[in-house]
């Protein structure tokens, strides 16, 4: 699920805004039961939101009209307190970056990756979570660090960002799938050591397919000095998510932020993360280059990132 793509995905992006933006949003007005806050939202349609996603599960699917997944779940808690109705567009991951890039919709989820050059296209909201870096390992294999994949079968999908990373390991050899399956088959047959993709697709492996003996181990980041040396093993790190919104729309990112920052204080966050079988501490604790990254560009120059931690 990686949402830091390849660049044929952001050319892809590109090349899909001019058809999405003749398609325009809906000049309904508003439902008599919406109240003035939530029509001060400035949703497309008052009291709806429309929401761009792509089928992947554990993260984003729809069901029966809804959204399931942990950002599905986010987005329903805080939809819930704003008083909206959540409209689901099934689209790829090209199209949800396009459909709130052109305001055809009023947000896309799924773990999309905080960048600055998509922070000049759209709106970020504060991160609903850190996505970690995950391995993917079959049995009691112990891997820490970039150190440990010297010399390795190191696997991933097609056009993920890791496969740049893997490239770079000292001796490593990448295998690219197609999907994950192939990634979790070829584990299980022993023809990889590692497999990268995101963290909740190996946590819901192991539970639906227990036959593979699959382990997820956390990784140890690669420090500020070995991705200054190697520039590739950014990726490697792990990287902020938001929910993305068109660039007009600053009053529902003003909105949707405080109902994250406040599902962080509440606890609500670590609920949902541990409900769908990630490791609150690592979804949820942020690095001191999160805040470096956004501070002065589309945040204040003192912002925080939200933290588990300040629960204390």
């Amino acid at each position: 699920m990686t949402r830091v793509r390849s660049l044929l995905t952001t050319l892809s992006v590109v090349l899909l805004l001019p058809a999405l933006a003749a398609c325009g949003g809906s000049g309904e007005s508003a439902p008599k039961d919406v109240s003035a806050d939530t029509a001060a939202l400035g949703t497309i349609e008052p009291g709806v939101l429309k929401v761009a996603v792509q089928p992947y599960a554990p993260y984003t699917s729809v069901e029966d009209g809804k959204i399931v997944g942990l950002d599905g779940d986010i987005l329903s808690y805080v939809a819930d307190q704003l008083g909206l109705e959540i409209q689901p567009e099934v689209t790829d991951f090209a199209g949800m970056l396009a459909g709130v890039q052109s305001g055809r919709v009023d947000i896309t989820i799924g773990g999309v990756a905080w960048s600055e050059d998509r922070q000049k296209e759209g709106l970020f909201t504060d991160p609903p979570y850190y996505s970690p870096p995950v391995m993917a390992v079959k049995g009691d294999k112990t891997y820490q660090t970039v150190d440990d994949l010297e010399g390795l079968q190191l696997g991933t999908v097609e056009g993920y960002v890791w496969v740049e990373s893997i490239q770079a390991v000292p001796g490593a050899e990448l295998h690219a799938y197609p999907d994950a399956n192939g990634v979790f088959d070829d584990l299980a047959a022993g023809r990889l050591d590692v497999g990268f993709l995101d963290p909740l697709l190996v946590t819901a492996a192991q539970a639906e397919r227990p036959e593979l003996e699959i382990s997820t181990l956390y990784m140890t980041p690669p420090t500020a000095e070995q991705v200054a040396a190697e520039p590739a093993y950014e990726y490697f790190q792990p990287y902020q998510t938001g929910f993305y919104l068109p660039p007009e729309a600053t009053e529902l990112e003003k909105a949707v932020s405080e109902q994250i920052d406040a599902m962080y204080e509440n606890g609500e966050m670590e609920k949902l993360v541990e409900k769908w079988g990630g490791d609150p501490e690592q979804f949820l604790t942020p690095t001191d280059a999160f805040a470096t990254a956004r501070a002065g560009v589309d945040r204040p120059d003192d912002w925080t990132p939200p933290t588990i931690a300040a629960r204390g």
